[in-house]
């Protein structure tokens, strides 16, 4: 290997795992930077004119974290598709990240939000969708008190808060590399065996190791030895890390783990915004799990910003004591915007008529092709990558075998591989979440767009070997 080669962001260890040649992808990468810049002009002026007045050039600075020269500018989004302000249509297996993950703009969603508009939308009062929803909700999730929210962050954020309330415990328990939004609370990881804040961390002026234990996902021991202080108000988890990297639930693992849970008298809340892609009544529903609290963000309000967490019987009644025992004033838990008029329609809607039974079995069938798809073109290609599926959901990983823990799916990445696939994909029509390799499969996705899918995904690996 040359020098050159050496100081290439592509002298990585997936890169060198997989046998290829870092000059060569050094060339590919500049040749799709290229042909994205040509194709684009209109996003390019877009993007110039933004740079003048949103940090990083953009209303979010997540939009610049594509893997494109410059932020792609949307003019539409349909179904399982996007298209561009070039005019360019591709099939979207991103889908906002989950929050389309039943596709753009449902019929019966855009329905229920126009006539709410038209009725109004927001006015700190309950509406007449709130009691169907909570009936649903409580059916449908096998949880009986519910509250909603604008976005899994502040529910997830607001659930601790009633947590540590109801039990008087401090203490919080995550797993190593987990996400749960923007809650600063979450934001330790295992550096060395050891629980330290997270470096990209901005603006954090508390210790947060002081109140949340970090242990690696599938590591019992681990967890038994935190929860056997007896100060752990809750363990936060998602049933099936997603953020990291897929990393499933070892057999026997969760049955284990409630057990020690509940034996040390903590309580155990499940971050389902992403699993809920594991069927209608999302993964814990599916795999017989029995959590004190579910937080559902994103998708279930049909694209429209929206969430909501449920309690158990016994912790409802511990966080409404918690709540008049309380001195008079604000609790600190909820928005104004929460539980907006606009909000409980889309949700009504979506949970009534998109996200019903017939949509995940296409969705699961689909994404079962999908998986299927890739495993057969990485296998002609002789990479050692594995992939991993949760019901419509999949990615493809740069490992031989799907990880065990946070540490392991972390060690995976790719880096700059993963941003030369994600953008020669994106030249090819398809879009694939921009974080990691993850892709999605919403109801409007059908055959033609697999075949497109799995074709275009074996000219790029063609094209990663040169």
């Amino acid at each position: 290997m040359t020098q050159a080669a050496e100081s290439t962001p592509f002298a990585a260890p997936a890169v060198q795992r997989a046998g290829f040649d870092p000059a060569h992808l050094a060339a590919l990468a500049r040749a799709e930077r290229d042909h994205y810049i040509a194709a684009h002009p209109r996003a390019r002026e877009l993007a110039s004119r933004s740079a003048a007045h949103w940090l990083f050039g953009v209303p979010l600075h997540w939009m610049n974290d594509w893997s494109t020269p410059f932020a792609l500018h949307v003019a539409s989004a349909q179904g399982c598709r996007v298209t561009d302000v070039d005019g360019h249509d591709r099939i979207d297996f991103c889908l906002g990240d989950t929050g389309a993950m039943f596709g753009h703009a449902p019929p019966a969603v855009v329905a229920a939000v126009c006539a709410q508009v038209a009725r109004g939308s927001t006015t700190m009062l309950a509406s007449a969708d709130a009691a169907w929803l909570g009936e649903e909700l409580a059916r449908r999730f096998d949880l009986p008190q519910w509250q909603a929210a604008m976005s899994a962050s502040d529910a997830n954020r607001f659930v601790l808060r009633w947590i540590r309330a109801a039990t008087g415990r401090r203490r919080l328990l995550v797993f190593n590399g987990c996400y749960h939004g923007t809650v600063d609370d979450v934001f330790v990881d295992l550096v060395d065996g050891r629980p330290r804040q997270r470096d990209s961390l901005l603006g954090q002026v508390h210790d947060l190791t002081a109140t949340t234990a970090v242990v690696e996902f599938n590591d019992l021991d681990a967890l038994a030895r935190e929860l056997e202080r007896g100060d752990v108000a809750c363990v936060l988890a998602e049933p099936v890390m997603t953020n990291i990297g897929m990393v499933l639930p070892a057999p026997g693992y969760w049955d284990a783990a409630q057990q020690l849970i509940r034996r040390h008298g903590a309580m155990l809340v499940l971050d389902e915004t992403h699993t809920i892609s594991s069927g209608p009544g999302g993964y814990a529903r599916a795999h017989d799990l029995q959590p004190d609290a579910l937080v559902l963000g994103k998708p279930i309000g049909g694209g429209v910003p929206c969430a909501v967490y449920g309690f158990s019987a016994e912790l409802a009644e511990r966080a409404m004591r918690a709540k008049r025992e309380a001195p008079p004033g604000h609790s600190g838990i909820g928005t104004t915007l929460s539980a907006n008029m606009l909000a409980l329609a889309a949700m009504r809607a979506t949970l009534a008529e998109v996200a019903t039974d017939a949509a995940y079995a296409h969705m699961l069938a689909t994404m079962t092709r999908v998986a299927d798809g890739l495993r057969a073109a990485i296998a002609q290609a002789h990479l050692p990558w594995c992939v991993t599926q949760v019901g419509a959901r999949c990615e493809f990983q740069f490992t031989p075998h799907p990880p065990r823990t946070g540490s392991e799916a972390d060690a995976a990445h790719g880096g700059a591989l993963e941003q030369l696939i994600h953008l020669a994909l994106l030249n090819r029509g398809v879009l694939i979440t921009p974080f990691h390799n993850m892709l999605l499969a919403c109801p409007q996705t059908g055959e033609a767009e697999v075949a497109q899918l799995l074709a275009s995904f074996a000219e790029v690996l063609a094209a990663l070997r040169g």
